[in-house]
């Protein structure tokens, strides 16, 4: 339960894979699982392709959060439909994903802490979400072994968290009982076009015709559009995570200061992570779209860490190939699983910083960490769509840190989606055409 999937972690869906299906989707991870959960139940035949694991990489790397609170407003509906979805799953699956609605806590440093939180209540009310803002002495009574100077909190008792390993494999095993067929280490070389649209997928492993094809690559999904002409400025950061040994229960749900967050796990250790500080590679993609993301620069210009150059094979490492044959060896057989190496800055940072607030525990005894890459784009919303130029092609990328917990939400409207029918919530946030057609692309007011 501590560490996430990795390439060592042994295959669980070995195919095969069938010569034809309605819908292929690109990329294991909890957006494809999900997206694939529902089309099944829709009386579609599914294929999911991963090139490496079933959530090996940022799918079982997150925070393991799920929660409303501080969702962009945009994201909202789909997330409380989302939350509805997590606390059915056990009954569905038969299995505990480790999902317990504990709540999530936003806790203030001052005044201008609070008035962000108050103006986001005016989204939660909208939606019937039960935030509510927090004095500092009802936060001292939430977390009494807390001696920071917290002023006062925001908190969502609706809010839920889980392990994000445990629930992400659980939820495939339910996806393959249903008959959808999964197949690990398994890239999509290329898309098969036929006719000016989609007529199949290339996989290392052959040919499988199909109709549609639902691109949930994570941080390589933009690598894989460049290749056929689809271009979107997706980039990827990096982010430390760190958990600790069994220590006593301070909190029981999630909790986010201005620097540093923590939830509570089911092995009792706490999950710890820096907040509002990653890393960044550049890489070529980062010239390419570096207007697009000067106004979360300008937002925030201490909050990233530039290193020079990605690791070899990484998507957008400077040697990454942007052309390849569909008949030889892909990008994304060269590196299955991204697993940066974690930051000891960030390592010793959250450790500090967590102590600072719990004094009385002592350092946090450190078990497991590691780093996972975050797809985001400049507005930190993903972009669900079709694409009108290549019919058959359908995107469900760029979840910017949110994905894990929004996950069975936007797997159930990309399933409509692909099926046309009725999507319930206004994807206008999130089309594919925002990145042509002039709109200014900015960070929306998210907590």
């Amino acid at each position: 339960m501590s560490a996430p999937i990795s390439e060592r972690t042994p295959v669980q869906f070995a195919g095969p894979l069938p010569k034809s299906a309605d819908v292929v989707v690109i990329g294991a991870g909890i957006i494809g699982v999900m997206t694939a959960w529902h089309l099944a139940k829709r009386g579609f035949s599914v294929v999911v392709c991963e090139k490496g694991r079933v959530a090996g990489e940022q799918s079982s790397r997150n925070w393991g959060w799920v929660r409303q609170q501080g969702r962009d407003p945009a994201e909202l509906p789909i997330m409380i439909e989302a939350g509805r979805q997590w606390q059915e799953f056990a009954a569905d699956t038969g299995e505990d994903l480790g999902f317990r609605q504990t709540g999530t806590l936003h806790l203030a440093n001052s005044a201008k802490d609070m008035a962000r939180f108050e103006a986001w209540t005016a989204h939660a009310r909208a939606h019937q979400v039960d935030s509510r803002l927090l004095t500092r002495e009802q936060v001292l009574e939430m977390i009494p072994a807390a001696v920071s100077g917290w002023v006062g909190g925001l908190w969502t008792a609706t809010d839920g968290r889980a392990e994000p390993a445990m629930a992400v494999s659980v939820l495939a095993r339910a996806v393959a009982r249903m008959g959808v067929s999964i197949a690990e280490n398994c890239a999509v070389r290329a898309l098969d076009i036929a006719g000016g649209r989609v007529a199949g997928v290339i996989t290392e492993a052959g040919r499988v015709a199909c109709g549609q094809v639902v691109l949930a690559g994570g941080a390589w999904s933009s690598l894989f559009g460049q290749a056929h002409g689809v271009s979107f400025p997706q980039l990827s950061v990096f982010s430390t995570t760190a958990v600790t040994e069994p220590m006593p229960d301070v909190f029981a749900g999630n909790a986010a200061a201005a620097d540093f967050a923590f939830r509570r796990r089911l092995d009792g250790g706490y999950t710890l992570a820096l907040r509002g500080w990653h890393e960044f590679f550049i890489g070529p993609d980062a010239f390419r779209h570096l207007g697009r993301y000067l106004p979360q620069v300008w937002r925030d210009p201490f909050g990233t860490g530039f290193l020079p150059a990605a690791p070899s094979g990484f998507p957008d490492a400077w040697g990454t190939p942007r052309r390849w044959s569909a008949d030889s060896t892909s990008p994304f057989e060269a590196v299955r699983v991204l697993s940066p190496r974690p930051s000891r800055y960030a390592l010793k940072r959250m450790r500090a910083l967590f102590c600072a607030a719990f004094p009385d525990l002592g350092p946090p005894p450190i078990r497991a960490a590691w780093a996972g890459m975050i797809d985001t784009l400049p507005d930190d919303l993903p972009v669900i769509d079709r694409v009108a130029a290549l019919p058959g092609l359908v995107l469900a990328t760029g979840m910017s840190a949110h994905g894990f917990g929004i996950g069975p939400g936007i797997g159930r409207v990309v399933a409509d989606l692909v099926a046309e029918r009725p999507l319930g919530h206004d994807l206008t946030p999130f089309r594919f055409s925002r990145f042509s057609d002039g709109s200014r692309l900015q960070p929306g007011p998210a907590l």
